[in-house]
């Protein structure tokens, strides 16, 4: 399926609303992604991504028959950690399991491998989350660990994984 990579719009709101409010992709992510998802989490997500990018962050609206159906976000970490950057990303649950979500990571790990001075891009979903552990493993990411109990997510501990992407290890 055909999609876009571009950077975030305001008038992308409504769009990140119809999208981003499902309790299946909320339940995937941190708790900082809220659920139910409001118009005005909305605005001030895209207020954030619009201000901030570039400054240690890619972040981008993916486009599916012209609309805002998901985003990716990487962001650069600080002192020693400051040539490694997290890989974040959320997608319509319309358009799982189509081959979106790979495309639009290597995309964005590319860029950002161009962008900042990074070694590696890494990330952290649930251990539950076989999705997006299948994304990262066919972007070429190496599952370096399970962190065993390490999340609390409504009202659970969970397990999450440690993926990791060097330079030079990008597939595609």
């Amino acid at each position: 399926m055909e999609f876009q990579l571009r950077p975030w719009r305001i008038e992308d709101a409504a769009d990140v609303v119809c999208a981003a409010h499902n309790f299946r992709i909320a339940a995937n992510l941190r708790d900082v992604f809220p659920y139910p998802y409001t118009l005005e989490d909305a605005r001030s997500y895209l207020k954030s991504c619009i201000q901030n990018q570039g400054k240690g962050q890619l972040t981008r609206a993916i486009v599916v028959q012209g609309k805002a159906a998901g985003s990716l976000g990487l962001f650069v970490g600080q002192d020693v950690y400051r040539r490694s950057a997290e890989i974040g990303y959320w997608l319509a649950e319309d358009f799982w399991g189509r081959g979106i979500m790979t495309r639009a990571v290597t995309d964005l790990c590319r860029e950002g491998f161009e962008t900042f001075d990074l070694v590696r891009i890494y990330a952290e979903p649930f251990a539950r989350n076989d999705g997006s552990r299948r994304v990262l493993e066919k972007v070429g990411f190496t599952l370096e660990g399970i962190m065993r109990k390490g999340a609390f997510k409504n009202g659970k501990v969970e397990d999450y994984c440690m993926y990791g992407l060097l330079r030079g290890e990008l597939e595609g």
